[in-house]
């Protein structure tokens, strides 16, 4: 004859799984009760003006009239932002490899490195060159171009 596959193991929790379920059930039975014994209904809260929660209603005359033309959806479009000067950033070139054509440029401000390509130079680079660039999305991150020595 062939061994019982069920294991202390899995005994132990099949018991702890059906010990849960009676819980819930006595839980759910319990907030059945005493509901049925206070019928408040439902509780209300309210916010007041400064956001937080209180059990009184706020005072209508301290409501503030809000116009629907007023309320901005959404990031303003780029046309509708003031002209930003656009201002190259200083830096230090810590390195480059003329053979494969990019290297990395430290910013002189915050300390960022960014990747530069031989396509985004004017002048001719070399490592330790102090150098001015402009800052252009590439595909894993910013990517420094426009790149001439100071």
């Amino acid at each position: 004859m062939a061994k019982s596959q069920s294991t202390f193991n899995k005994i132990e929790k099949e018991k702890k799984r059906l010990k849960k379920r009676e819980d819930k059930q006595k839980k759910k039975e319990a907030r059945r009760a005493e509901a049925k014994e206070n019928p408040k209904g439902i509780q209300f809260a309210y916010v007041d003006f400064n956001g937080n929660l209180t059990n009184t209603p706020p005072d209508p005359a301290m409501r503030e009239k809000i116009s629907a033309e007023n309320i901005e959806l959404g990031i303003p479009k780029k046309e509708d932002r003031p002209e930003e000067e656009i201002v190259p950033k200083e830096g230090k070139v810590s390195f480059f490899d003329h053979s494969k054509g990019f290297g990395f440029i430290i910013d002189k401000i915050n300390e960022e490195k960014y990747f530069v390509h031989v396509s985004g130079l004017i002048d001719d680079i070399q490592e330790n060159d102090k150098v001015t660039f402009d800052l252009e999305r590439g595909q894993k991150g910013m990517n420094a171009v426009n790149v001439k020595k100071v």
